[in-house]
């Protein structure tokens, strides 16, 4: 049986003995913030930078974020871990309030996650992945502030789903024509020396591991531009990659359906990004 770890408020517990209050904003609204991590063996890659984007998002939102607290369950979890690879969700709720209210409750909480998780190997790589085009509009309710991993993910989750049922692994949002990112996804394509990326801003998340890829990037000598991306110039990109904290680094091999050119730079670009996560892993989070 896969291994699945639960910790609530710093405390492991069996998961079917916890359960949070029918008033708790995270289930009445999706008021939450989360994040996905993702572990190799006792290792959870980039919890540093993680944990910032996290905490940044809970000022701007006024979130409790005890991050002290925080850094001390994922020390504990990590060493709980058994499997070669693991998905960790961590999440924050303000808590229950029988108001129409953003005020935290004491009962605010924190919840961390670990399930086992099946890693891409080389050929499901080389393989490439099927995207389609969302059929709904990336939103962003706060948008007055740039785009943040908060539970109230619906349109992403219809879009995820559109993909599964069309047999594809990511849909991929059009704003204006414009290429924004998949519905669990940053986007970059390739053009001869030069990686495109749509800037982050209200509708773009603010990726980790986009983030990497750019700098693994520029140490291979590719000039990074982060401009907006027309959908239509994706048909004559070199490469396509998709990233995340899971999956990493996946190249595109079709579009609705439509091949797409494919390369060989990736795996450079890969390499240099798993060096950079196993550096950065070491150097700024001691698990």
């Amino acid at each position: 049986m896969s291994q699945i770890l639960i910790n609530f408020n710093g405390h492991f517990i069996p998961h079917e003995d916890k359960s949070v209050s029918l008033l708790d904003r995270g289930l009445l609204y999706g008021d939450t913030l989360f994040e996905t991590m993702r572990a190799e063996k006792n290792q959870i890659l980039l919890a540093k930078e993680h944990l910032d984007r996290l905490c940044l998002s809970a000022r701007l939102l006024e979130f409790p974020c005890e991050r002290t607290k925080i850094e001390n369950t994922l020390s504990q979890i990590s060493a709980a871990l058994k499997q070669d690879v693991s998905r960790l969700r961590l999440t924050l709720s303000r808590g229950s309030s029988q108001e129409f209210s953003l005020a935290a409750s004491e009962d605010h909480w924190f919840a961390l996650t670990a399930t086992a998780a099946t890693p891409l190997t080389l050929a499901d790589r080389e393989l490439g992945t099927n995207c389609v085009l969302a059929p709904n509009h990336r939103s962003n309710p706060v948008d007055h502030l740039p785009q943040m991993k908060r539970g109230n993910h619906a349109d992403c989750l219809y879009a995820a789903d559109f993909a599964q049922r069309h047999q594809a692994r990511e849909a991929l949002f059009i704003d204006q024509g414009l290429v924004i990112e998949g519905s669990s996804s940053n986007i970059f394509a390739l053009f001869g020396e030069q990686l495109y990326t749509p800037p982050i801003g209200k509708l773009v998340l603010a990726g980790i591991t986009r983030r990497q890829l750019i700098s693994a990037a520029i140490e291979f000598g590719l000039q990074i531009m982060e401009e907006a991306l027309p959908f239509e110039k994706l048909a004559t990109a070199d490469e396509i990659w998709l990233s995340n904290s899971m999956i990493e680094l996946l190249p595109v091999a079709t579009i609705n359906n439509q091949p797409v050119a494919r390369g060989s730079l990736w795996k450079k670009i890969h390499q240099l990004y798993k060096q950079r996560t196993a550096d950065l892993t070491s150097a700024n989070f001691c698990l």
